[in-house]
């Protein structure tokens, strides 16, 4: 451990020079000097090593953290007692798909160790500039979303809806003294408790059915392919279209890996995936009891929907499409979980990405007819389908819109994000060691300046998906106050019967509306609050 402190101490005493480099993909500009700033600072030593895609290697890694609203320095020696956030080794590697291959600037998976690999170190769980306890973590690496926000915007957006959304936080990285600029260390979606919370899986009684997490993405892994196919849908109308019987959806397995997999389980998770897509593809696929609903938790997919629509993100459907499945006695329908909106926003300039005007999860006949192999399953065309879906998903939106979803409250999360990254330094210093403005990046649609233009464009195509959704989806901002459980712009005896029929029936079509009163539940006192609306008391 001395041995340890000597070296942290020894390196920040720099800044953003060091004896030895390697070929780790370096900046454009290695001479990026950092003094002080509002963002955490995380360093990573490698000792020259080459960092690897498949396999992990040992590093050390610090983080400098003295809280919101303080600043960090770069200098511990002239610094000295400021906050250590983390210290210690951790097993790292490079990760992801195209933000790996299209970047420059790389992105990184790490797992905390006890001690190094070398001596045999097992991963740790540790707390994180307060996120929760996890032994899983990346540092995402922005490089063509030049807002670096994207991800962290849609994350803060979906947050109050979903079970689980990733947590992140812009930070400014060092790797063998070298500034690499902004990351976001970032939680993922993974196992653990202060996440998606999945249980061990077993081979036998309710240990087997969960807990289950796959991901609809290509065929890099050895992956499950359905015996259905994507739907082509004619006229961008869900309720037209042919089976595309060339092209596959393919689950690749995460929790467990496949490598992990007993057969047991490999049967059961597989069989779970074709009984829910036998109930999709049946005609009586509306059925309550029988059909979808029995095997899909609908708000989550509801939920799923609306945070990529919202964001026209192209490969939200089709790639890193995440879904788990806790066990039986918990819960035995499946549920989504959020990932990758880097290229979202307006931001690609492939499969119209950058449209505001149309929706995604139809793009099956656009991605067919330019022979694209991975395309949206089928399930998305076929939920579009049925009344029940469309009324959900039309009510979460208005409840969306009238709270964290509101324009104002976008705008304003926006411009909170462009004040972290600009109010000390730190999106000029990532400029200049990765020096992009003016440039094309695979697949910018928009080429904007400056961090100015960028966040101006941003604002700008959200403004304009808003209206779109709110014009298809019958948003009626005057509507669905409280009382107005039918959403039609007045409380009146059809909300008590709404109400009732939730009550009564399980008919969830209102559900979002239906807590009058605000208590957290939804029963009788919900009607007489309704009364007291219309009596004016």
């Amino acid at each position: 451990m001395k041995r340890l402190l000597l070296l942290f101490a020894t390196l920040m005493a720099v800044t953003s020079m060091h004896a030895q480099w390697n070929p780790n993909y370096p900046p454009d500009d290695q001479n990026v000097q950092l003094t002080q700033t509002n963002l955490p600072i995380v360093w990573l030593e490698v000792d020259g090593a080459t960092i690897d895609r498949e396999e992990r290697i040992t590093a050390r890694m610090k983080i400098i953290h003295n809280g919101e609203g303080n600043l960090n320095y770069a200098d511990t020696v002239a610094h000295p007692g400021q906050k250590i956030d983390y210290q210690g080794y951790v097993a790292l590697k490079y990760r992801g798909n195209s933000s790996f291959t299209e970047s420059d600037k790389k992105p990184y998976s790490f797992r905390p160790l006890n001690k190094p690999l070398e001596e045999g170190g097992k991963k740790q769980k540790v707390k994180i500039l307060g996120m929760g306890k996890d032994n899983n973590w990346a540092l995402l690496a922005p490089y063509n979303d030049k807002s670096m926000m994207r991800d962290l915007l849609t994350f803060e957006l979906s947050r109050p809806w979903m079970y689980f959304c990733p947590t992140g936080k812009f930070c400014e990285l060092f790797l063998d003294g070298i500034y690499y600029g902004v990351y976001i260390l970032s939680e993922l979606p993974t196992k653990g408790k202060e996440r998606l919370n999945l249980d061990d899986v077993g081979t036998e009684g309710d240990e087997l059915t969960g807990g289950y997490l796959l991901e609809v993405d290509r065929t890099d892994e050895p992956t499950y392919t359905s015996k259905y196919h994507p739907m082509y849908s004619a006229y961008n109308d869900p309720n037209t279209g042919c089976w595309i019987t060339s092209k596959y959806i393919n689950y690749q397995f995460k929790e467990p890996e496949y490598e992990e997999l007993a057969p047991e389980q490999y049967d059961y998770i597989t069989g779970q995936i074709d009984l829910m897509e036998d109930a999709l593809a049946s005609e009586n696929f509306t059925d309550p009891e029988n059909g979808y609903r029995k095997y899909m938790d609908v708000m989550s997919f509801v939920d799923y929907q609306i945070a990529q629509e919202l964001a026209h993100n192209v490969d939200g459907y089709r790639l890193s499409g995440k879904i788990f499945k806790w066990r039986d006695s918990v819960d035995p329908r499946f549920k989504m979980v959020l990932w990758d909106f880097n290229i979202a926003f307006g931001n690609s300039d492939y499969y119209d990405g950058w449209y505001t005007n149309t929706w995604v999860y139809l793009n099956n006949d656009m991605l067919n007819y330019l022979d694209e192999e991975y395309e949206n399953p089928f399930w998305w065309q076929r939920m579009n389908q049925d009344p029940y879906y469309t009324k959900l998903l039309k009510n979460r939106w208005a409840q969306c819109r009238r709270s964290n979803m509101s324009e104002e409250n976008i705008m304003a999360t926006v411009d909170s994000m462009a004040t972290q990254l600009t109010a000390q330094g730190a999106m000029d210093r990532n400029s200049q060691a990765w020096p992009r403005w003016g440039q094309y990046v695979w697949p910018n649609h928009f080429i904007a300046q400056n961090f100015d233009e960028e966040i101006s464009y941003l604002k700008g195509w959200i403004h304009d998906r808003l209206a779109w959704m709110d014009e298809q989806l019958g948003f009626n901002p005057n509507a669905g106050g409280t009382g107005d459980v039918n959403c039609d712009g007045e409380v009146t005896a059809a909300d008590i019967t709404a109400l009732y029929n939730y009550l009564l029936t399980g008919d969830e079509t209102y559900i979002n509306t239906c807590d009058v009163d605000g208590d957290g539940q939804i029963t009788s006192s919900d009607v007489t609050a309704i009364y007291n609306i219309m009596l004016g008391i």
